[in-house]
């Protein structure tokens, strides 16, 4: 088992700057591949970006140049770094795992990008 908190979340005006964490614990050894998804209301949950554990990292055009995904494996936590946020980046952010026995979800992050 694997569990995930998500935090850092919050209200920022376009052009801003955020910092999501996602805290793991549980049996983290078993765990692959860790990525960032969000769900805007009325759509579907879309991929943000992913990091394996040899550092390579995956992103969704959308945020390419904007966002940053880092993990620091000695405090078992994976980061996202968002810049020049704009007011499509609005949604419910989620922490996912992949792991050897399927996939694990954090219970999201509301970010809003508003003035």
């Amino acid at each position: 088992q694997v569990q995930l908190v998500e935090s850092g979340g919050g209200l920022v005006q376009p052009g801003g700057s955020l910092r999501l964490s996602c805290a793991a614990s549980g049996s983290i050894g078993n765990i692959y591949t860790m990525g960032w998804y969000r769900q805007a209301p009325g759509k579907q949950r879309e991929l943000v970006t992913t990091i394996t554990n040899g550092g390579n990292t995956n992103y969704a055009d959308s945020v390419k140049g904007r966002f940053t995904i880092s993990r620091d494996n000695a405090k078992n936590t994976m980061y996202l770094q968002m810049n020049g946020l704009k007011p499509e980046d609005t949604a419910v952010y989620y922490c996912r795992a992949n792991t050897v026995w399927g996939v694990y979800w954090g219970q999201g992050t509301q970010v809003t990008v508003s003035s």
